[in-house]
């Protein structure tokens, strides 16, 4: 009976990519042209921020200029797309084209990059956003990518593990200076779900990394109530060659 339901749904609402509507043969995915398309990360990275590098890894710690310049409170960090392109258009949809539905297969290609990072103990925690523009987008992107995280990988998490207590304006064109300076103090460990994260290894999950001053001010913010190492993971990554 069930396997009948599900082909009369198919034969309705056949699977389709989610990058350009075309009919594909499994739901949530993508042709093989946007597939193609689509510039995922792979080969050497920086390993605290996940930006691609040249050259080859050599067995020892490498990083960016711009990691080495300013270490990152965090211990590793990835990311499973390079912000450009088609990854760009699908994260825009996610984020103000209300598509949803495009968390649950980036949560997959999120869960892959980042397997070596994670063991049973950490707690998946997504960056928050203010309760004004909350109710305006009627979603957190960053909590349902955190939410599919975990149903994938089997870890916990805590969806309002922080608050953004202070409503802060859009960052992007600011400086990383400007953007550490309208992030200080906005973001903090919720009291009510502080001893979740007691010498506790944090995963932080977010949509897009730029700067990161934003996922700076939430790694702060676990630190200082006590979360033991940080670790943080996106789903794009803003590359200077990008």
């Amino acid at each position: 009976m069930w396997s009948r339901i599900q082909t009369a749904v198919e034969m309705i609402y056949p699977p389709r990519c989610l990058g350009c509507g075309e009919l594909v043969t499994a739901d949530f995915g993508l042709c093989g042209s946007c597939w193609r398309d689509t510039p995922f990360i792979a080969g050497t990275v920086c390993e605290a921020c996940g930006t691609p590098l040249p050259g080859q890894q050599d067995g020892y710690r490498i990083e960016c200029d711009d990691c080495m310049a300013t270490p990152r409170p965090w211990k590793d960090g990835r990311s499973a797309l390079l912000y450009t392109g088609r990854a760009r258009r699908m994260i825009l949809a996610l984020k103000h084209g209300d598509r949803p539905e495009l968390a649950r297969p980036a949560a997959l290609w999120m869960a892959k990059i980042a397997k070596y990072m994670m063991h049973d103990k950490m707690l998946i925690a997504p960056v928050p956003l203010h309760w004004t523009r909350l109710l305006k987008r009627r979603y957190n992107q960053s909590a349902l990518l955190a939410q599919h995280l975990s149903s994938e990988t089997g870890l916990p998490h805590c969806p309002d593990l922080m608050i953004r207590s202070k409503k802060t304006p859009m960052l992007e064109g600011k400086t990383v200076q400007e953007r550490t300076e309208i992030l200080s103090q906005a973001i903090t460990v919720h009291p009510k779900r502080r001893h979740r994260l007691i010498q506790r290894d944090i995963l932080l999950v977010d949509d897009v990394m730029t700067s990161g001053a934003t996922l700076t001010a939430c790694a702060q913010a676990c630190l200082a109530a006590g979360a033991n190492h940080i670790f943080v993971l996106t789903l794009a990554r803003v590359a200077k060659d990008a």
